[in-house]
């Protein structure tokens, strides 16, 4: 018996050990250092100054923060309904039975295969670029003004659209997978009952995927937080009011940014811990809105 538990301990310590020091010890620095002012990322402790909760105080009065938290907010709500409704009813149709439902399959999900620097290149030279991008050309084909997608009033939505264009089929083969698991003799069941397609969804597809859409809306929210390279590619040069988030900010007080006038690394924690405890709350939330033993089937 202690040979089969010393054999089980030492397969579990590599595991163990990487685990403490891939993820534990950092997140643990990172909160540490989010309480000192800490002029760079490789500066020793001894050259930590304490601030206890003063950066925590400056980030959240600082208006580019402020600015940057709304635009998260609005990138999780509006751009999280709008992709998780489009995957919801691309998989409905998907698995209803249509002809060509591979290809459709494989077509939508197709741009999450295309690196997410190729996609937003696309999108913001071939399709928004103002003299030439697709969507002008439609535009003038209809003998109206070309717009200026990319402006400063329409580059948010521009680039939430780009984003939610990169992330459908993603959400799709998720909500794919779960319907498939749903059996089919509730549906069958149903249909002798008389229900019609919306009946079936109101009443069986939706409710048997609370799992999945909970486990959703905990990734969309997760991909919403950490929003950085969509940003960089649509305002690579400066960071702009309308693509900043807090990632971003994040990035511009720790290695130097528009209107950083003194790098902090400290500061830089403080909003890892801050988007930390914002993903935390969403999933304690959801873990209270959607019950485990209401899941079953």
């Amino acid at each position: 018996m202690k040979k089969n538990k010393l054999l089980i301990f030492l397969f579990m310590l590599p595991c163990v050990l990487t685990l403490l020091v891939m993820y534990v010890y950092p997140v643990c620095r990172t909160v540490l250092m989010s309480l000192f002012r800490v002029e760079s990322l490789t500066a020793g402790t001894s050259e930590w100054t304490f601030y206890g909760l003063s950066n925590y105080t400056t980030i959240i009065s600082n208006n580019t923060f402020q600015m940057a938290m709304k635009n998260m907010l609005l990138i999780w709500v509006a751009g999280g309904v709008i992709t998780l409704a489009l995957a919801m009813v691309m998989a409905v149709v998907l698995t209803s039975g249509i002809r060509g439902a591979k290809f459709f399959r494989a077509a939508i999900y197709l741009p999450n295969i295309i690196s997410a620097v190729a996609l937003a290149t696309m999108w913001v030279q071939y399709i928004f670029n103002y003299d030439y991008g697709l969507l002008n050309e439609l535009l003038e084909l209809f003998g109206l003004e070309g717009f200026k997608w990319l402006g400063s009033d329409s580059k948010f939505w521009a680039m939430t659209a780009s984003f939610i264009f990169g992330s459908v089929g993603y959400y799709m083969l998720i909500y794919i997978s779960g319907i498939e698991g749903i059996p089919k003799e509730l549906y069958e069941a149903s249909m002798l009952d008389g229900a019609g397609k919306i009946t079936q969804f109101r009443t069986i597809t939706m409710p048997l995927l609370k799992r999945i859409i909970k486990t959703s809306i905990t990734f969309w929210s997760i991909n919403a937080t950490t929003f950085f390279l969509w940003s960089k590619m649509f305002s690579p040069i400066q960071t702009e009011e309308s693509t900043v988030v807090p990632v971003i900010y994040l990035y511009d007080i720790v290695f130097g940014g528009k209107g950083i006038i003194q790098r902090d690394a400290g500061a830089g924690a403080a909003v890892g811990v801050v988007l930390t405890i914002v993903i935390v709350a969403i999933y304690g939330v959801m873990n209270l809105l959607v019950k485990d033993t209401d899941m079953e089937y």
